[in-house]
């Protein structure tokens, strides 16, 4: 009986790395679904933030069973546990570490929503207000108390000064709007105005965006307004938006 058990044992044990790596495969399946899903319309995003936080811990709980089959499986010389465990390990850790990081930066970064480069007068939006009629978020700013948070969390988010006129910056901006894959909603050259929508990749959250371009004394002033339509939160996408758009 003692001799079966004993027999028994090392096989159980050598399964530990195929089990790990197997949870771990599955969470991050959940985890990419998390975002997908919403993004295909199967579920909210609220119901998205849970999966991916379910998907975590099964994550976490992958990379633990993983080490421990790689404990066990290195002193057999088990190449292939060896490897098995490694992946376990990587993808459960990768898989827990997406909305680990999602929570530093919500820690790090203004709780907005809402960020414009001119917080005293700013860009309107007008043409994708159809489009935002089922929102959470309304359209309008929200005035000095988040323009504070945004100042002094985002110092950097400022107006663009450039001395080309208004016309060629304009053709300019509506020209970088493209390429950054936003969807034009409305473009006026003699308002100097350009409205349009980002999706995101991968829950699909759609962020509309304000261009104005001004008459200076120098040439012209690029003002940008950038928007979400539903969560607290932007996780910081906004303001990294206009800066790509900026640079």
């Amino acid at each position: 009986m003692d001799g079966q058990q004993n027999t028994n044992q090392p096989f159980i044990l050598a399964l530990l790395p195929l089990m790990g790596t197997i949870l771990a495969i599955f969470s991050g399946l959940a985890a990419s679904s998390a975002g997908f899903g919403h993004r295909w319309g199967w579920w909210s995003y609220r119901t998205g933030f849970t999966v991916l936080k379910a998907a975590a811990y099964l994550g976490i709980a992958a990379a633990v069973v993983s080490l421990a089959g790689l404990v066990v499986t290195r002193p057999m010389f088990q190449r292939q546990g060896v490897v098995l465990a490694l992946a376990g390990i990587l993808i459960g850790l990768l898989t827990a570490g997406i909305p680990w990081s999602w929570l530093r930066t919500v820690k790090q970064v203004p709780y907005i929503h809402d960020i414009t480069t001119d917080t005293e007068n700013p860009p309107k939006f007008i043409a994708v207000l159809p489009l935002r009629k089922n929102a959470a978020n309304p359209a309008e700013y929200s005035g000095p108390d988040i323009a504070v948070q945004q100042r002094k969390g985002y110092p950097d988010i400022v107006p663009l000064r450039s001395k080309m006129p208004p016309d060629q910056v304009f053709e300019q901006a509506l020209s970088i709007a493209r390429d950054m894959g936003w969807e034009i909603v409305d473009a006026k050259p003699k308002d100097g105005r350009i409205e349009a929508t980002d999706t995101t990749f991968w829950f699909g959250f759609k962020d509309d965006v304000v261009i104005r371009i001004t008459p200076a004394l120098d040439g012209s002033r690029v003002d940008v307004r950038s928007l979400s339509r539903v969560g607290r939160s932007d996780v910081g996408t906004n303001a990294k938006r206009i800066r790509a758009f900026l640079e």
